[in-house]
Order: C-alpha cells, then structure tokens, then sequence
C-alpha cells in the first residue's frame, strides 16, 4: 500500500449542485439541439441519455468501449442503436473541472457545438454549481507504459503522479506549421490554458464534408477557419498556439472515456480521436499495466487501495 499527502478535497467525488440547460448547433448536424446537465448519485459516473428519435432512445453510460465512430468527432452509442455524437468538448469539460457524476441528456443527434471549445460548458459547469459527495474518486493509475503507433501518428501512456499532456502537431501551413504543448491538466490550468481552445479546419475542405453529411452547422461562430493560410475569424486567434492547445482539449475529452479520471502523462504526435480511441483500447487490453484506485483518508494521508480490475472491465 502506497501512502501519500494531498488534498483531501480533489479526492473526493463530485457532481453538479443543480441541473442547468443550454441549446446551441449541432457542428456536424447543423441541428437545434438542447442539452442539460443533472446531478447524479455516486459511483454513478458520465451517463447520456439519448432523446434524438432518429438517433434512438436509451441511457449511454460512458465506458471504453461505449465509443462507435471516431471520424472527425467521438461518437458513443449502446447495444439498443442510441447514438450521441461529438461529446468530446463536453467530456473534456467535465474531466476538466473534476465532474465524476453527471446525467447528460440530450435532443439532438450531437452536442451542440457552442462556440468550438470547452469553455461554454466549463461557464455551464460553474454556473450549476460544484458539491463534493461522500466517497473517493476512484482513479486508474498507469503502471506501464502503453503505446499505439500507425505510419504517421503516434501516442504513448506513461505511469506519472498526475495527470500531463505533451502533444507535438504539424500542418502543411504556415499558419499552423510545427506546435508543441505541454501541461498538466488541473482544474486551474485547464479552465485558463486550454478550455477556450477551439476546434479547426480548413476552407477548401468544407465542401467534401458537407459532401459526406459532415460540417453542416459550421461557421465562423463555432470553429477558426483556415483560407489560404490565414484565419478567417475576425479576432483572430485566443491563443498564439490555440491548434496544438484545441488537441490537448480534445485529447482530456477522449481520455476521459475511460469512464474514470487516469493518473499518467500522455505523449501525443500527430494525434486524433482515432487514435486517442485505439490507445485506450490498447490500455484496456493490457490489465497489468493499470489500476483502478480509491482514495481513502487514514489520518493526514491519503492511502491508494486497490480495486479489482473485473469492477472496471465488467461496466456495462
């Protein structure tokens, strides 16, 4: 057993004081979609509930394997056909700001897109208010280092005391060109350095993914647009590096999708959902190389105990 002094308060799970809603475009849909967030129980941990008709009605808690479509967003789905796609702005939102337990129900095909960060849901999260419930977080602590690599793209989950992200991106644009970031993910420095980082794409590519049934709700409004390697939006950018910062953004949301907080440090190069996706399931077929963990208090310390890896891989 491995003892330790922390802050007994970031241990602890926590949920959402009073329900709240908001409404906005769906990014890929282009839909009118309402969301709202409501308090859960503990152990409850992220659960959506579908109420879109064409999507399928039905309860998604999230869980590794609840993901079903990686292209350009995360999508989640469960064994009864209900869908619920782009969550990953509202997941990194929710990993974020330390929201262990949420109902998130949803109208629409998608959550809508707001602004193209997380900042409008972290504003959400505050604005509901934050209370701490009466029993430790449990966490999955990394022990070994776990790789996925393709021909271009890389990412490796390392053991770490924290949670940090290191991403390394490059585009054929000068605009973009070679990015690094690096940071650890607490609630400060997610809120400041990383929530208002928006997601992007290119003018020229607009017209094959409304082609396909993608980007019919973007604009100007929801995502920074790149013409001829400058940025359409007037304001220009919230960051010098808000390309690099939006991939870590996305890359909490995708982790997150463990179901639980994880204890490691990310190295990302050239990442994406696909493959933030295949290095979880690469974390998730090794058990050795991680821990589901509870903080439990023991005098001034806080002791890590062990629980059963069947109690994570058995969620439904």
């Amino acid at each position: 057993m491995r003892t330790k002094s922390v802050d007994l308060g970031n241990l602890m799970q926590r949920t959402l004081k009073n329900p709240i809603s908001c409404s906005g475009v769906g990014l890929h849909s282009g839909a009118h979609i309402k969301l709202s967030l409501h308090p859960a129980d503990i152990n409850t941990g992220i659960v959506f509930e579908c109420l879109h008709a064409a999507s399928g009605h039905g309860f998604i808690p999230v869980t590794h394997d609840c993901v079903v479509d990686r292209q350009l967003c995360t999508k989640i789905g469960n064994s009864h056909g209900a869908s619920i796609a782009t969550v990953e702005h509202l997941m990194a939102a929710l990993r974020g700001m330390q929201i262990d337990n949420v109902l998130v129900r949803v109208d629409g095909p998608e959550i809508p897109a707001m602004d193209g960060s997380s900042s409008p849901f972290v504003f959400l999260i505050e604005c509901a208010g934050i209370i701490e419930q009466n029993a430790p977080r449990k966490v999955i602590k990394i022990h070994e280092t776990i790789r996925y690599k393709d021909e271009e793209r890389s990412a490796v989950l390392s053991p770490a005391e924290g949670f940090f992200i290191d991403f390394e991106i490059h585009f054929p644009t000068k605009q973009i060109a070679h990015q690094h970031f690096g940071i650890q993910i607490t609630e400060e420095t997610f809120k400041y350095e990383i929530s208002r980082a928006r997601t992007f794409g290119f003018l020229q590519d607009v017209e094959y993914l409304r082609s396909i049934g993608l980007a019919q709700g973007g604009s100007l409004e929801n995502a920074i647009v790149i013409s001829n390697g400058k940025v359409m939006n007037d304001g220009g950018l919230r960051y010098k590096d808000e390309f690099v910062r939006h991939k870590v953004l996305d890359s909490v949301g995708d982790l997150y999708m463990a179901g639980y907080q994880i204890e490691g440090h990310l190295w990302a190069y050239k990442a994406g959902h696909e493959v933030n996706s295949a290095l979880l399931q690469e974390l998730f077929v090794n058990p050795d190389s991680w821990s589901l963990e509870e903080a439990v208090e023991r005098d001034d310390k806080v002791a890590a105990t062990s629980v059963p890896v069947t109690k994570l891989v058995g969620v439904a």
